[in-house]
């Protein structure tokens, strides 16, 4: 069975919308894009690479695939790119139809949860999520997420959308934090079964 990991970048209100570019994600007004990007270094990249390793793939909403799409291929040489492009990535999506155009993609059309999971009794290794908060809302209820390795920044917006919402309450285990020169803390939780 795989093992379902969350990878996000959150502030300490829980924020994880558009980390990466102020164009990010401008829905309900956010204005406070590109926030995490001052604080990214070389050890979050380590982190990620360490909770990944082995045989993966990855899932995405399709917000996020279509973002990640739209960045991440126009970056040749770029080892992220190359691992994104090469490794099999699941979409769950209600408006995209088939085919998708980057490689190695296989749409979940339908009721997400569902579908992830059967993927996750399906495989073995790892299904790794960036991003994608309306899917991660579906898979949170339906508890088929295992592990969480969060960056979060020390940093306040007081607006966004965040990680967790109202609804489901989920315990979670630390299992391993590290921080970073710049005040952020690589945490590593676990959910208890």
């Amino acid at each position: 069975m795989a093992n379902v990991l969350v990878v996000n970048h959150v502030t300490l209100d829980g924020v994880m919308q558009a980390p990466a570019r102020p164009d990010e994600d401008t829905r309900d007004g956010f204005a406070h894009g590109g926030w995490a990007t001052a604080r990214n270094d070389e050890l979050m990249a380590a982190k990620i690479g360490e909770r990944m390793a082995g045989e993966r793939a990855f899932l995405f909403g399709r917000r996020t695939y279509e973002d990640f799409y739209s960045v991440w291929p126009n970056r040749p040489g770029n080892p992220f790119s190359e691992a994104l492009t090469n490794t099999l990535k699941y979409v769950a999506s209600r408006s995209l139809s088939e085919p998708l155009p980057w490689e190695n993609s296989i749409l979940l059309s339908g009721d997400a949860a569902e579908h992830v999971a059967k993927v996750k009794q399906q495989r073995d290794g790892t299904l790794t999520v960036f991003g994608s908060g309306e899917l991660l809302g579906a898979l949170i209820a339906a508890d088929l997420i295992d592990e969480y390795l969060l960056m979060v920044h020390p940093l306040v917006l007081g607006s966004g959308r965040r990680l967790f919402g109202a609804g489901r309450s989920t315990e979670l285990e630390l299992i391993d934090a590290t921080p970073t020169d710049a005040g952020v803390v690589i945490a590593a939780y676990r959910r208890p079964r």
